[in-house]
């Protein structure tokens, strides 16, 4: 299930919500959390982890490299280190994008559903 940022107003997200969006075991981004500093999610009193959509930014960012591009860990980190920002730019790109092709398709969606109605 994945999240839509673009129309969500909530500031939190919990570990099932971002493990299923992106698909992986809730133990992968606990171990993602260890190793790279840069995810802290906020936790409750009672432990309860709380991704805002920082968090989830990075993590998109490692899940690229390491789900989709094959790169180990250290790898990931280094990227991270000297090219976060070149990174993030490209995946912020990347999911606008996706809300585009899904615009068109919507419309074309709705355009075809036009030339039906006549």
């Amino acid at each position: 299930m994945k999240i839509d940022f673009e129309n969500s107003t909530r500031l939190y997200y919990s570990i099932k919500e971002v493990a299923a969006h992106f698909g992986v075991k809730e133990s992968s981004l606990r171990f993602w959390e260890s190793e790279f500093k840069e995810i802290k999610p906020r936790k409750t009193a009672g432990g309860t982890r709380q991704y805002t959509k920082e968090d989830i930014d990075i993590i998109t960012v490692i899940f690229h490299l390491v789900k989709e591009k094959g790169m180990t860990l250290d790898g990931a980190r280094q990227i991270l280190r000297n090219k976060k920002d070149e990174e993030t730019r490209r995946q912020e790109i990347l999911r606008k994008l996706e809300g585009i092709r899904k615009d068109l398709n919507d419309f074309k969606a709705a355009f075809d559903a036009l030339d039906t109605d006549d």
